[in-house]
């Protein structure tokens, strides 16, 4: 069914579809919406999950661990600097192994004091091990959850699913909500194996002690399980869009119009819609530009990446995010996955939207025809 709602709404739609046996929540700044409507669903008897409005997102994060732990279907959402007092459980919850869905509205960090989008809140905990989607639009974001579920589910790692604060989360777009026995035809209902969660009946530890002989160990099994994720994903992404009909890329990257391309724009989140007009009209200039989307940002998909851009003359990767004293967080990455083939194209680094600023067809244009070298430039004027 095709409906005109918000993209906070479609997300909670696809959750109470989904059915977790626990939400729990703080709401803050722009994920409010998200978990307003999920405890409007229970409040009207429309939900069957526990919800749980917490007294923190540290509270919250700690309650569907437990809750995961003890081998049920969970979810929450936050943003920005909740998802900063999160950090120490997103670790616990990566080493747990916990397949915790979690959706993050993405927006500026402080200080100053900032409520408006960008994607620096995301990107600082994106060494805790958790898997990491990034979606263009409020369809994606929505079909997202229902992937990131069959990965987590299937892999035992939890998924943080991104959407831009405001400029998906409260934007109105027609999007296709799938009926019940649809979602619940793809994503079956959670049975955990024995041994992976808590159980009277079958004792088990989670967390418990790593003396130095044992932590290295198993840390490198999270560290390769997580980087081989990327065969999950792919195969999680093909199998939706088989049956729901959507969808485009392999689960890790998507392209366009990259084939005869010069020159290639890379990014991730709602900002590629705008670089696509752009692209379109450069275009029509007889300028061959394509873009490479970023749609799964751990693990990073190195070889999918290199394969693209390797034909390229110049590569411009425009991000709302960057590592202070270094450079773009997501071009530092671009560059590290060239390093080994020999990209012979110029990687250049652009960082746009931080705080929310506009991010204008000007803005790209300026990004297209930008003689800079080795350096990391704020566009915003």
């Amino acid at each position: 069914m095709r409906e005109f709602i918000e993209g906070s709404q479609a997300v909670a739609k696809l959750i109470n579809l989904i059915k977790p046996a626990v939400v729990s929540a703080y709401p803050i700044t722009p994920q409010t919406h998200i978990v307003e409507a999920l405890a409007d669903y229970k409040a009207r008897g429309e939900a069957d999950y526990e919800y749980v409005l917490a007294e923190s997102e540290f509270a919250a994060a700690s309650i569907i661990e437990g809750a995961a732990a003890r081998g049920v279907r969970v979810y929450s959402a936050t943003s920005s600097q909740g998802l900063l007092l999160m950090a120490e459980v997103l670790f616990n919850i990566a080493g747990m192994r916990l397949p915790i869905v979690m959706t993050v509205a993405n927006r500026a960090l402080s200080a100053p004091i900032n409520i408006w989008n960008d994607q620096q809140d995301a990107v600082t905990v994106r060494d805790s091990g958790w898997i990491m989607l990034y979606a263009e639009d409020n369809q994606e974001a929505m079909d997202m959850h229902l992937e990131a579920y069959k990965i987590a589910e299937t892999l035992n790692l939890p998924v943080m699913v991104n959407m831009d604060g405001y400029v998906l989360t409260h934007t109105y777009e027609p999007v296709d909500v799938p009926e019940k026995k649809f979602v619940d035809k793809f994503l079956p209902k959670y049975q955990p194996s024995a041994g992976s969660f808590l159980d009277v009946k079958n004792p088990v530890s989670l967390g418990s002690f790593a003396t130095p002989e044992t932590y290295m160990q198993i840390r490198e099994k999270l560290f390769n399980d997580v980087d081989n994720s990327k065969k999950i994903i792919q195969q999680v992404h093909r199998e939706f869009k088989k049956q729901f009909k959507r969808g485009s890329g392999n689960g890790l990257v998507e392209t366009y119009k990259i084939t005869d391309a010069e020159i290639i724009l890379v990014s991730f989140g709602s900002v590629l819609g705008t670089l696509k007009d752009v692209v379109d009209e450069e275009r029509k200039k007889g300028k061959k530009i394509g873009i490479l989307k970023i749609r799964c940002f751990r693990p990073f998909p190195k070889a999918a990446v290199t394969k693209y851009l390797k034909k390229a003359k110049n590569i411009a990767v425009i991000e709302k995010c960057v590592s202070l004293g270094n450079e773009g967080i997501l071009a530092n990455e671009i560059k590290a996955a060239a390093y080994d083939v020999k990209l012979t194209g110029q990687i250049n680094s652009f960082v746009v939207g931080l705080g929310g600023k506009d991010v204008t067809k000007k803005d790209i244009q300026r990004i297209i025809y930008s003689k800079i070298k080795n350096k990391t430039e704020f566009i915003y004027e």
